[in-house]
């Protein structure tokens, strides 16, 4: 019970930015609205804010009281709102909210992957003036910045971030003889050689649904997802590199590892109750993902190292998810919306969030000293450190994403239905007409 809840609280939080864009666009995404820019900045009244509600919100919600309390201290006449939203339905009110400015927040928290398709839309007011003047900004992570990032203008600071790393049993591996892969063929050979060993074990559990599990692979490779030129995006997974590394990750689905019968279904939730259950011997899990393995039957019993790349000592690119927290065009209080998104995102916040939610800090000191205070978190921080990637600034993943794109050439690669050149070929398309169709 104790890891199901845990691992609602993924779902509800780190995993956002898979889900977001699918309830958000898996209609098509909206027209862009016009006419919603504030035709005043008030320097007192009410200030709106919504942010996203969490399985436990207690915490959470106590570091945002004392930061609203702050700021509300320092600014006279000045009246904080918070309403925690429901995860599940934040899309179809945030878009409610961008089509109606009366009733719309000052303030929005949400997913990292939905920047562009929110700007598209005309929701996000521009910020980068406030961003670059202001003196905390300099040490964001250089990913994190991108993800408010958008036709080179900033709309929002960075919240929180989230990167994967691989998850081992140190029993099954000492047990076996096996030392800690260095590279991803040692990785797959180490899942082979524990599944032979262990039939009732995966050696490494994998999805077909597990997008971003499967990404580290291909950027491993040299791949990417797309290319861009002026603004434009290409799909990149017909590429060579992209197609070795699309072969490395779906050659670990079969009966020498993970079935695929089993497994093509599976999504990063799945794979970490595999893991967290004792069904695998590894998997890719996040730093969000430590207190869901903590409550399973293998606390006590793994560890967590960096995913390797190809190469010893390299470590594979990871997707960096996470949330922003950015100020509405329609805001009639912009400035003061915008002192409070520092406050809400500033080092001090963040600090505390980390303490009570365990969120990633996106700003690199901040995390290094998180680091040093929880052990756990640093493969995770060495893998930030390494690179992280991100998914096109385009609001065409959207519906790339909530289309199943990715997922449907995995499941159709190691289902045998397709060869990597004709599912990649096929994936490619789509994703170009979904660029296309969104401009």
């Amino acid at each position: 019970m104790k890891l199901s809840k845990q691992l609602s609280k993924l779902s509800a939080r780190t995993a956002l930015p898979l889900a977001a864009l699918a309830l958000f666009c898996a209609a098509g995404c909206a027209p862009q609205t016009s006419g919603t820019s504030a035709k005043s900045d008030d320097q007192s009244g009410t200030l709106r804010v919504w942010l996203f509600q969490e399985v436990s919100n207690g915490p959470k919600q106590q570091v945002v009281n004392k930061a609203v309390a702050a700021f509300e201290q320092a600014h006279h006449g000045v009246d904080v709102r918070v309403e925690y939203i429901p995860v599940d339905t934040r899309a179809q009110k945030i878009k409610a909210a961008f089509n109606d400015p009366g009733s719309a927040p000052d303030l929005i928290e949400y997913g990292n992957t939905d920047t562009a398709g929110y700007v598209r839309d005309g929701g996000l007011a521009d910020v980068s003036a406030e961003f670059a003047a202001w003196d905390e900004a300099k040490d964001t992570d250089p990913t994190a910045k991108q993800s408010v990032t958008v036709g080179r203008k900033i709309y929002g600071a960075p919240l929180f971030l989230g990167v994967r790393a691989l998850y081992y049993r140190t029993d099954v591996l000492k047990g076996l003889g096996i030392a800690v892969p260095k590279t991803q063929d040692e990785l797959a050979a180490a899942a082979k050689r524990i599944h032979r060993a262990e039939p009732g074990l995966y050696g490494l559990a994998v999805g077909g649904a597990y997008t971003y599990g499967a990404l580290p692979f291909l950027w491993a490779h040299g791949g990417e997802l797309a290319t861009e030129n002026g603004g434009k995006y290409t799909s990149a997974l017909d590429s060579a590199p992209a197609r070795e590394g699309i072969a490395a990750y779906t050659s670990l689905f079969g009966d020498d590892n993970c079935p695929a019968a089993k497994c093509a279904q599976m999504g990063g939730n799945a794979t970490i109750t595999a893991f967290a259950g004792g069904k695998a011997a590894m998997a890719i899990g996040g730093d969000f993902n430590h207190a869901a393995v903590e409550a399973g039957a293998v606390k006590g019993k793994y560890a967590v190292v960096p995913l390797p790349g190809r190469t010893p000592g390299s470590v594979a690119p990871a997707f960096a998810g996470g949330n922003n927290i950015g100020v509405l065009k329609s805001s009639s209080h912009r400035s003061l919306a915008v002192g409070l998104m520092k406050q809400l995102t500033g080092k001090a916040t963040q600090r505390e969030m980390f303490d009570a939610m365990g969120f990633l800090p996106t700003y690199t000191d901040v995390r290094a000293q998180a680091a040093r205070k929880q052990p756990f978190v640093e493969p995770f921080v060495r893998t930030l450190a390494s690179g992280t990637k991100f998914v096109p600034a385009s609001p065409g993943w959207g519906q790339i994403d909530s289309s199943l794109v990715l997922p449907t050439m995995f499941q159709e690669i190691v289902s045998g239905k397709k060869d990597v050149a004709q599912a990649s070929s096929d994936a490619a398309k789509k994703m170009n007409e979904a660029f296309g169709a969104t401009g």
